[in-house]
């Protein structure tokens, strides 16, 4: 069941996910789009979403989208000297070089190796914001070495998470901490629980589908969404994905597509990522209730012996029997 409509705003609105946005020009969703678009969200009853560009929008799309409860999601501001006057609920870094000045949550894109050789910032950054997202942008590129430098990533930002709790903070980290509070799959819901819509007054499936071709929508605005196979973005569809217990994973049905050609197939690189994700998450939560009752209400993660749930299908086969 659809619950949010992203907006994407301009051609150079924000990547906030895998996807690089391919367009540095700007060319903004015509007003009247952008009426219809939010029309159709209340109509929907959907939360919208507006994806922002890093410049400043003309004062009838300001007054237009503040006209209904929205989320902002913007780019860092390097075009407003004050960060303390961009209002946003999502900010957006593209790599570390603009962390001094952060204080709100975040969602911060980096490649691997970056990522790996940047544990010390990654560890500011929680002691600033409320809420830290990482996303790698290149996932689908990991190799074995990568999964050991991901592990010891993992370990070493949970250590230093495990010392901030013992100081009584509350560092959120989606790598490490969603998976602490959840009890089923939290996926990214890209074409079951969202929809995007472009600045062509067309729908995508999420806002990568739109930036990669923009001929593989599911809709418009004139006619409505007319999603083919809409099932398979469900997890009941997902043959893999059901039987996991890696619940923080995003799933992302873009790169489940690019790799193995199907939305509801994730690759092999994302399920190892995601499971040294759970198996670390599990390192925390045991490590901290050396420190007290530390989410003792929670159910325990279980350890496993596998890396890859396709690796454990013979037991779902059996199960199924």
């Amino acid at each position: 069941m659809l619950q949010y409509l992203i907006i994407i705003l301009d051609d150079a609105s924000t990547s906030f996910c895998h996807y690089k946005q391919s367009s540095k020009e700007r060319k903004l969703i015509p007003i009247e789009t952008l009426r219809k678009g939010i029309r159709f969200g209340m109509m929907e009853n959907l939360t919208i979403q507006c994806v922002y560009p890093d410049s400043e929008l003309p004062t009838e799309y300001r007054e237009v989208i503040e006209s209904i409860d929205h989320s902002k999601i913007k780019p860092f501001p390097h075009n407003t000297p004050s960060i303390g006057n961009y209002s946003t609920d999502v900010l957006v870094l593209n790599g570390f070089s603009d962390i001094d000045t952060i204080d709100e949550p975040v969602v911060l894109r980096v490649n691997k190796q970056d990522l790996f050789n940047n544990k010390d910032k990654v560890v500011e950054l929680l002691a600033k914001t409320p809420r830290l997202n990482v996303v790698m942008m290149d996932v689908e590129t990991f190799k074995e070495e990568d999964f050991d430098k991901y592990k010891a990533f993992l370990q070493d930002v949970s250590k230093a998470m495990e010392k901030m709790y013992a100081d009584g903070k509350s560092p959120q980290l989606n790598l490490l901490t969603d998976r602490l509070m959840l009890k089923e799959m939290n996926n990214c819901g890209a074409g079951e629980t969202n929809i995007t819509l472009a600045p062509n007054g067309k729908f995508y499936i999420c806002p990568a589908f739109y930036y990669e071709d923009e001929d593989d929508y599911v809709g418009d605005l004139e006619n409505g969404l007319d999603i083919k196979n809409k099932q398979l973005y469900k997890l009941k569809y997902a043959p893999v994905c059901r039987h996991c217990d890696a619940y923080q994973c995003k799933r992302c049905v873009w790169l489940n597509r690019k790799t193995t050609l199907e939305v509801n197939t994730p690759s092999h690189e994302q399920c190892v990522v995601a499971h040294l994700e759970r198996n670390a998450s599990r390192e925390l939560m045991n490590n901290n209730r050396k420190h007290g009752t530390f989410l003792l209400e929670q159910e325990e993660i279980t350890k496993i012996d596998y890396l890859d749930p396709f690796e454990n299908r013979e037991k779902w086969q059996q199960e199924n029997l």
